[in-house]
């Protein structure tokens, strides 16, 4: 009999993995921060592979804590933090750069000359349901493609996989078989039309991503893979 829902939170400074029963009383709770990147002032990274491997050491340790196995877990439920955006290569799995976390507001000035035809930035806001803002990931998906040498050229051919972190670990989890996000992670994007619920194409020109790039969206509470970790 399975046991156990996992619960992953991966914060902003620290991951966290909390293991409860099925009365829903916490059994096991492990937490282990990560390296903070600040490269310029107002730049903020975060090492992704680094995310990945303190999430998984911290779910380890949880089960260990009260010998659990992989048999006792019926589910993993994922909480993160929203709008922080990794690129990595689909075939190798690999981030081709550090990963911008919300904070960083190098993207503040693409954002304010996009936002200053006011009819483009009530376009945005119509269709996200968002105050057009460096926050989201729109801007720094933009701003990785047209930085990293290649990127966005290898975006377009499809060889390039977006997702804020919940995608990320979805892809860690499943060993590469699913590229997807949930509708919340999606709304936070600022590239995900919250009245048609897709991927908008105005807003994918607008910021000149490719959709190749872009994770499936699926309902918050759906079935997002099988895991063989931990």
């Amino acid at each position: 009999m399975k046991k156990y829902i996992m619960a992953l939170d991966a914060g902003t400074t620290s991951n966290r993995c909390i293991l409860f029963d099925h009365d829903g009383k916490i059994c096991s709770v492990a937490q282990k921060e990560f390296t903070q990147y600040f490269p310029k002032p107002g730049w903020v990274e975060h090492d992704a592979n680094e995310i990945w491997t303190t999430q998984l050491g911290v779910a380890l340790s949880a089960m260990n804590k009260i010998g659990a196995t992989a048999e006792d877990i019926a589910a993993i439920g994922i909480a993160n933090q929203r709008e922080t955006t990794i690129v990595w290569d689909r075939a190798t799995g690999e981030p081709i750069m550090n990963a911008i976390v919300w904070q960083c507001r190098r993207t503040a000035p693409m954002v304010e000359a996009i936002a200053s035809d006011p009819a483009t930035a009530a376009e945005i806001t119509a269709r996200t349901g968002l105050v057009p803002d460096a926050y989201f990931s729109a801007s720094k998906l933009a701003w990785i493609l047209g930085e990293v040498p290649g990127a966005r050229a290898r975006a377009e051919a499809g060889e390039l996989c977006f997702g804020t972190v919940d995608s990320w670990l979805i892809w860690k989890l499943t060993d590469g078989a699913v590229h997807a996000t949930d509708v919340t992670n999606a709304s936070r994007t600022m590239l995900y039309n919250i009245h048609e619920r897709r991927w908008d194409p105005f807003l994918l020109k607008l910021f000149g991503i490719p959709e190749a790039i872009l994770p499936e969206v699926r309902p918050s509470s759906g079935s997002f893979g099988i895991t063989a970790n931990p």
